[in-house]
């Protein structure tokens, strides 16, 4: 029996808000690009301001594009953030749940060595991070569901992170023409399916994510004579 995600029931920042009271920061984390079949997995992690947020801090996948970069210009210039880039052999090696909780460290983990601040918590969309062996291991975690609904930082972390990927995403589609990767920055759409049965899957593309979606003659994965992989 397949259980629904339930929403948090609480206001919105109620993390941040506290920390604040107290001279706290807070660390918001998530991530972009789970559900891939091509390309990397963008983790990032990110401090707001005591005291401040904006109104365009909310679900990135809710946004416009547009809004996203008038966010992210926002984020740029008021906050402190890290970003953390999986590549998706690292993805095939560890599978996607393993790979997001070790890129979800090493991006708060980058963000704590370059910037020394009073941490209250540090939330996290769904992903249970653990970081109990790590210096900041006394520091609270909480992670949650829709987390960037109920969190700010959250959401500065999940644009920041989403706005990295897509301009990743819109550059590699220029090697790889044959997969329109700008359009759907990798994502399993019929088009991008249709795709890699006509063409084969690239370097990039996530091959445990393909078992059912593979051209019939294709064997050995590292044999795919596509010549596009011969580029990256």
């Amino acid at each position: 029996m397949n259980k629904k995600r339930q929403k948090v029931d609480f206001n919105k920042n109620l993390f941040e808000k506290t920390a604040w009271e107290a001279q706290k920061s807070i660390i918001g984390v998530d991530e972009v690009g789970r559900g891939c079949l091509a390309g990397p997995l963008v983790t990032a992690a990110a401090i707001l301001p005591i005291g401040r947020a904006h109104p365009l801090l909310k679900d990135s996948k809710a946004m416009t594009p547009q809004e996203r970069d008038r966010a992210f210009i926002w984020i740029d210039k008021h906050c402190i953030y890290s970003v953390s880039i999986l590549h998706n052999r690292a993805i095939d090696t560890l599978n996607i749940w393993h790979a997001t909780l070790w890129a979800m460290k090493r991006a708060v983990l980058q963000l704590l060595a370059s910037h020394n601040r009073h941490i209250g918590a540090i939330l996290v969309d769904a992903m249970p991070l653990s970081l109990a062996d790590t210096h900041v291991k006394d520091v609270p975690v909480h992670h949650f569901p829709f987390g960037e609904s109920k969190s700010s930082s959250i959401a500065a972390a999940s644009i920041v992170a989403k706005v990295t990927r897509d301009r990743l995403m819109g550059r590699m589609g220029q090697y790889f023409p044959a997969y329109a990767l700008e359009q759907h920055k990798g994502y399993g759409t019929p088009e991008h399916r249709y795709a890699i049965m006509q063409h084969g899957h690239s370097i990039i593309h996530r091959e445990s994510f393909l078992s059912n979606i593979r051209k019939p003659e294709e064997g050995n994965p590292h044999a795919n004579a596509n010549t596009q992989q011969t580029i990256w």
